[in-house]
């Protein structure tokens, strides 16, 4: 079945989860050793590490926001407001109390109130964290609570040992990550819950598949049961599309480009592809549904760019970033920033669950997008995945504040075709394709997918294609050879999962497919509210190399999509076997060697006359020959 690639919320930090008896070093794993019994068993670990860690993330964040509250206090601002503000933008934060060495509690100034069934337990914990807070010590209590109403009680002691704050945080992200993670890593089988007609099939027989385990989902894909999509070989007329309503008893017809998606509510979809085939039609199929799985110093001008890039020990100022992103030096981001950090009009579209559109690590790199679902210009996120997806892109970066981004400057267009369940329709999909191509995105982010060859998606994918759209999309959480789409199209750059040390992530999924890995366990982002979780699966990964191709737009301009995924993968790390292979394709990315091929392919061009240049693009050999030169000190 489709898997979500969307992928679990999870957070650095202690340093990245190890499987056991994993091959080491990125060399061959082979399918005998990621069975289906290692995968369950890995995955189910994995979440419940993703769970522990995304309580130490929120841990974190929540202590540097109670030190931001204590200098503004301590600086003369009223205790009110400062509370006031703090929850409007961090409304988790149920409890804030401030307080003064060895004054009562029930003395301090008060703010917000907790669920009255862990009353007692939420006092007995800010009791004890006064008594840390006033010896000078920080505090920090057990969870307590269950499901989506758990808390910790937090306390935190001003520099000046005068005054402290003391609260309690609701945790509600720990239940909404275990949930997201069950779905996302397919730990349960497809969850319909209630929100759509849905019959799951064998991909390739179109055979009625039941699917009652996490190995079931392999292979299976799903659809609409009362839906088809088709295309005819010429346009129908208004007097034909009437009679096929009226044969089928349609309740909706839907048109999208050249091609129509018929409803029709007594008859299901495999009687309804018979009934067309009468009809002059290119294709029909069913409507199948797919899960979740930013140059020059002008043009980069920015508040937050002091320019301290080219010191070689330059680490981004963002407060999370050395503790919980090991992603980044992994790929050499930081290098590459030496040479460009992406420009405002290399559009970068995430066509997903949407995005959190006042996070405020990520509002301001945010274009005015379209929710396909709702079909209004709002495309707020309601599940996190997109959230998170837009985050690894194009999150502020030396803001001091929470992660940072791989791009600098790369505007984000969000792009909602996913709903609240996390699944959308071939028909949302292929529209928010081809809206984001028609709204100037030079790049797309597709972390979504079903193992069906909809040639209806394919559609969509060509047009992006043929505007220059270079389309990056993850493989898929099952841990299978079997070709997941749109990722396995001929016209998308499909990527690969890895973790901390270069292996093969075990859900990932892999095949001659395959054209780069990058980073896709443990991934700290942005999340909706306000909030920063982790992520893994290849809906992380993907937008790694996303994000890439954006810098290397931004460096080179002139090179066209298949020349940015030519570059992408000759400057890839090999990894596994030696050359291209099923499980790393070209091998892991490295964003300085591409934006330096990208850049030299640039300066080649200038030589070119311009009678010769208009035109023209640099070939692949031409760009391998570029990538073979040693990489110059980056100063």
């Amino acid at each position: 079945m489709w898997r979500y690639i969307c992928s679990l919320f999870v957070v650095l930090g202690l340093g990245l989860f190890v499987f056991a008896d994993r091959p080491k070093n990125g060399s061959n794993p082979g399918p005998e050793v990621y069975s289906v019994k290692y995968e369950t068993s890995s995955k189910q670990t994995l979440l419940n590490q993703d769970v522990k860690l995304t309580d130490d993330l929120c841990r974190s964040q929540c202590s540097l926001d109670y030190d931001k509250m204590i200098t503004q206090i301590e600086g003369g601002s009223p205790v009110e407001q400062v509370f006031s503000a703090m929850r409007s933008n961090h409304e988790k934060m149920d409890i804030l109390i401030w307080t003064q060495k060895n004054q009562a509690l029930d003395q301090g100034i008060h703010f917000g109130d907790i669920q009255s069934s862990y009353e007692e337990q939420a006092k007995n914990y800010l009791k004890e964290a006064k008594a840390y807070v006033d010896k000078g010590n920080r505090y920090q209590s057990p969870p307590f609570g269950e499901g989506s109403m758990t808390f910790f009680v937090l306390g935190v002691p001003s520099s000046s040992g005068k005054g402290s704050i003391v609260g309690v945080i609701h945790q509600d992200v720990l239940h909404q990550v275990a949930d997201h993670q069950r779905k996302n890593l397919r730990l349960e089988p497809y969850p319909s819950e209630n929100r759509w007609k849905v019959e799951s099939v064998d991909t390739d027989t179109l055979k009625d598949k039941v699917v009652d385990h996490p190995e079931d989902n392999q292979g299976t894909s799903h659809y609409h049961q009362n839906e088809v999509v088709v295309r005819f070989k010429s346009t129908p007329t208004e007097a034909q599309l009437n009679q096929m309503k009226k044969e089928i008893g349609a309740d909706d017809v839907r048109k999208l480009g050249y091609t129509y998606v018929f409803n029709a509510g007594k008859m299901e979809a495999k009687q309804l592809m018979n009934y067309f085939t009468k009809w002059d039609v290119s294709y029909v199929e069913p409507h199948f549904l797919y899960l979740t799985n930013d140059y020059n110093d002008t043009d980069t001008a920015s508040t937050q760019d002091m320019n301290p890039v080219n010191s070689n020990n330059f680490s981004p100022n963002d407060n999370l970033y050395s503790r919980y992103q090991w992603n980044l030096p992994l790929i050499e981001t930081v290098q590459g920033w030496k040479l460009n950090r992406g420009a405002k009009d290399v559009t970068v579209a995430v066509v997903d669950t949407g995005v959190d559109l006042q996070h405020p690590d990520l509002r301001d790199q945010l274009l005015p997008g379209y929710n396909v679902i709702s079909g209004t210009d709002s495309p707020q996120d309601d599940v996190g995945h997109g959230t998170h997806v837009a985050g690894v892109i194009a999150a502020l970066v030396n803001n001091n504040l929470g992660v940072a981004g791989m791009t600098w400057y790369n505007k984000v267009l969000p792009v909602k075709v996913l709903d609240q369940t996390g699944a959308g329709s071939t028909y949302s999909v292929a529209q928010g394709i081809i809206w984001a191509a028609d709204h100037g995105a030079k790049v797309m982010n597709l972390s979504l997918g079903n193992y069906a060859d909809s040639e209806f998606l394919h559609d969509a994918i060509r047009y992006a294609f043929d505007k220059d759209v270079a389309l990056i999309a993850a493989s898929g959480n099952d841990n299978t050879e079997r070709p997941g789409y749109p990722a396995a199209y001929p016209e998308v750059f499909a990527v690969a999962a890895t973790d901390s040390e270069n292996n093969k992530a075990p859900f990932s999924n892999y095949g001659d497919y395959i054209d780069v890995a990058a980073p896709g366990v443990s991934i700290a982002s942005t999340y909706p509210n306000n909030q920063y979780a982790a992520l893994s699966g290849t809906s992380m990964a993907s937008p790694h190399v996303t994000a890439l191709a954006a810098l290397v737009r931004s460096a080179n301009p002139l090179l066209t999509n298949t020349e940015v995924y030519e570059v992408i993968r000759q400057s890839a790390r090999d990894l596994g076997d030696q050359g291209k292979d099923k499980y790393f394709g070209y091998g892991l990315i490295d964003v300085a060697k591409a934006i330096q091929a990208a850049q030299e392919a640039k300066s080649s061009l200038s030589y070119w006359p311009e009678k010769y240049f208009a035109g023209h693009r640099p070939n692949s050999k031409q760009i391998r020959s570029i990538i073979k030169k040693p990489i110059s000190p980056l100063l």
